[in-house]
């Protein structure tokens, strides 16, 4: 898995305190972001982070590129429907050669269990070039294209929406794949706004575990925001 981010908002940090002013201030937004100092920025952000006021969060957004992963991540990755996705289409790249595919632990860790994997790649890429030699268009011939298939795409989300993204999907309770996703995406974001992303992550990071009974029961270190 390769995870790259491939644009930010500049200053996203200072972009969010300025829109948060903006409602209660006499002067322009351009004035607020140029004259804030970085003590009245953090204490902007202090309060949108305790109040939950996060419309705010929504003006700065984050581009990643993301390859090496498996259509049954991107599955689910497109289901967070407050994001941009574009992705490599199996309808007009037509697979010459064996597609690479995703091996899960699980099944990479026992011969036997992989041998059986590996053969049933293998025929559905024989099936599909088959078709595809055929005649049979490379749209309809992917029906027979594994869940497993590496795909690529390009993800764009607000602060607002990586935030809801980081909280179900760092969770351990996550399909492993996204989950690893996630945790680099938090990364990489972090980076670029440390205050904002401290506790992101699982529910746990921040207090208790919303999952009830279905809690895998060992919650991450818990992290205490500073005011």
């Amino acid at each position: 898995m390769n995870v790259t981010l491939l644009y930010h908002t500049e200053n996203p940090e200072r972009a969010v305190a300025t829109a948060a002013r903006i409602c209660y201030a006499s002067v322009g937004a351009e004035e607020l972001m140029e004259t804030m100092s970085d003590e009245q920025v953090r204490s902007v952000l202090s309060t949108i982070m305790r109040s939950g006021h996060y419309s705010t969060l929504e003006h700065a957004s984050y581009t990643f590129a993301v390859d090496g992963v498996s259509r049954a991540l991107t599955h689910q990755l497109v289901r967070h429907r407050l994001a941009s996705f574009n992705q490599q289409s199996q309808r007009y790249v037509r697979f010459d050669e064996a597609p690479n595919v995703i091996l899960p632990d699980s099944i990479g860790a026992d011969p036997e269990l992989k041998q059986i994997f590996d053969n049933a790649i293998d025929s559905a890429y024989e099936a599909y070039a088959a078709l595809c030699k055929a005649g049979v268009p490379a749209e309809d011939a992917r029906y027979l294209l594994p869940n497993a298939c590496e795909s690529k795409i390009v993800i764009t989300m607000n602060i607002r929406e990586l935030l809801h993204f980081f909280e179900v999907r760092c969770c351990r309770r996550a399909q492993w794949e996204i989950r690893e996703l996630a945790n680099r995406m938090l990364e990489l974001a972090r980076e670029t706004a440390p205050y904002i992303f401290l506790d992101a992550g699982a529910p746990c990071r921040r207090g208790t575990c919303p999952e009830g009974k279905m809690s895998c029961g060992h919650p991450f270190e818990r992290i205490e925001r500073p005011l």
